[in-house]
């Protein structure tokens, strides 16, 4: 195979490049960030909630698991609009990350809250701790430690992921890859550059969880 590899147009075009990286890193960290939000008040209302909320927790964990991610996408930037409710590409691609990580981080975060030993929790009624200073120390803290590797996971499979969001046009690295292919019809080039730059991403994310672990939740159990 004799092909001619180059590079110059794809590195003439770092500045796209790095905008589209800088969107992709926006909207994975913010679906992160507001993601685990969710999840954390969703496996409350699971396992501690009244029936009517878990009954809805339950439905929303089931509808979005058993539904592909671009269909979820579209479905807020497509289907929503048509009764009135429209937002940019940016915020619908947000909101489905956010939705589809919710879902997902919940049973997660609720298979670390039902692994914590009830005895904690007796110990912590027994100091007179409230409810929510229980829930947030005794057990939220041990079973965020234990399910840590599989939610840091959950979390870059989230970012590869929101390669997707270029269907919408989105402005990620993914759309940017994509319009420069069509100028420039170096496919090869590009994509090579844009995995090297996920791989990258990847790396950078699983170094920072390591330094959020070391920093946080790097204890030693004494059960």
């Amino acid at each position: 195979m004799n092909y001619d590899f180059q590079f110059g147009d794809v590195f003439a075009a770092w500045p796209l490049l790095l905008k589209g990286t800088w969107i992709t890193l926006q909207l994975s960290s913010l679906a992160m960030l507001i993601g685990l939000g969710v999840a954390i008040l969703c496996a409350w209302g699971k396992t501690a909630g009244p029936r009517p909320v878990r009954w809805l927790v339950n439905a929303y964990i089931e509808v979005i698991r058993n539904t592909p991610f671009l269909v979820q996408l579209f479905f807020f930037f497509f289907a929503l609009p048509a009764i009135g409710l429209r937002w940019s590409a940016y915020t619908a691609a947000l909101v489905a990350m956010v939705i589809n990580l919710g879902a997902y981080a919940t049973e997660i975060i609720r298979a670390g809250i039902e692994a914590i030993p009830k005895g904690q929790i007796e110990a912590g009624l027994a100091l007179n701790l409230k409810r929510w200073e229980i829930f947030r120390f005794v057990i939220l803290k041990p079973a965020l430690k234990a399910i840590y590797p599989a939610l840091t996971s959950q979390f870059i499979l989230l970012m590869l992921s929101s390669a997707v969001v270029s269907v919408i046009s989105a402005d990620d690295l993914t759309s940017v890859a994509a319009t420069l292919q069509s100028q420039t019809f170096r496919s090869f080039e590009i994509y090579i550059v844009v995995a090297a730059i996920y791989l990258g991403l990847s790396m950078a994310f699983s170094a920072l969880f390591k330094l959020v672990y070391r920093h946080t939740l790097d204890y030693p159990d004494r059960r």
